[in-house]
């Protein structure tokens, strides 16, 4: 897919999946600003260059509108515009909930949540003002989908991720700017900590051979390159319409995920009173209750 001519900024593109989209967009012909809180920002771009490629970084932790700015602004004073706008930041401060602190819950969703919402406000000013459209690719969580134990702070952001990407996609409509969010399933620092996974990833890691399929098709984990390919056709003209969806790929899967939308729906004459609830739940509206949690992974 030729990107010839774009140009992206990817947060948090120092190492991990934030990394592997930044080189892919690369190698697909734009020109990349790579942020990251340290400096593994200047290794990606430098990593970048020597492939060929063009990248500059930038290195700040987002959050701050001023950071936000100057990512739109290095774009455009180095590679002349603005066409993508990848929102990957984030930090873990995992635990439970009578555990958490206000610090963690602060931290997490200033770079996730508020980090999203500063750098996609800067990319659509800028956007807007260029006049020909743009992409906005926020990154999600399925434990923003479906919850996960010992991320309340982080499974909030995530979905507040999604609820945004859908209020975006109407709002930037008219100025041709597309918004979806992504649901990515990869080897990372965070899934290798999984039981389940950890032996198979180490193996793969030391000897080179690919994930089994059960793992790749099954649960839907592959690479954080085989995720950063949905974030080079949701930047090609090749997704020109594609607005407004939270779109999941991991491994050898891509998938949709629905958007909240009532299951059932059941009336009484005059209205509830909670005695009517309790008589008519089991029978009526909560008959099949919604299932919550991402489900646990099952070996081969």
């Amino acid at each position: 897919m030729d990107l010839s001519g774009k140009v992206a900024v990817v947060t948090g593109s120092g190492r991990g999946l934030g990394r592997a989209y930044a080189e892919a967009l690369a190698a697909a012909g734009a020109a990349v600003v790579v942020n990251d809180v340290d400096e593994a920002a200047t290794e990606t771009a430098g990593a970048i260059r020597k492939a060929g490629g063009r990248a500059v970084p930038v290195v700040a932790p987002v959050g701050d509108a001023e950071v936000a700015g100057r990512l739109v602004a290095t774009a455009v004073e180095e590679f002349g515009r603005l066409d993508t706008m990848v929102t990957n930041a984030g930090i873990l401060r995992d635990r439970v909930l009578w555990k958490m602190s206000d610090d963690d819950f602060d931290d997490v969703v200033r770079v996730h949540l508020r980090g999203t919402f500063t750098c996609a406000r800067a990319a659509a000013v800028r956007m807007r003002e260029q006049g020909e459209g743009g992409r906005l690719i926020l990154v999600s969580s399925p434990a923003g989908q479906r919850g996960n134990f010992g991320q309340t702070n982080y499974a909030a952001a995530k979905a507040g991720i999604a609820a945004m990407a859908r209020t975006w996609a109407m709002e930037l409509a008219k100025a041709e700017i597309l918004v979806n969010a992504i649901v990515p399933v990869a080897a990372t620092e965070m899934t290798r900590t999984i039981p389940a996974f950890a032996p198979v990833i180490e193996e793969a890691e030391r000897t080179g051979k690919p994930f089994p399929p059960w793992l790749r098709r099954d649960e839907g984990l592959g690479t954080a390159e085989d995720a950063a390919s949905l974030v080079v056709f949701l930047a090609s003209d090749e997704a020109k319409g594609v607005t407004g969806q939270a779109i999941g790929i991991g491994g050898d899967r891509l998938a949709l995920w629905a958007h909240p939308r009532e299951k059932a729906v059941d009336f009484a004459d005059g209205g509830w009173t909670a005695e009517r609830i309790a008589a008519s739940w089991h029978a009526g509206i909560g008959a099949e209750p919604e299932s919550f949690g991402i489900p646990a992974p099952k070996g081969p």
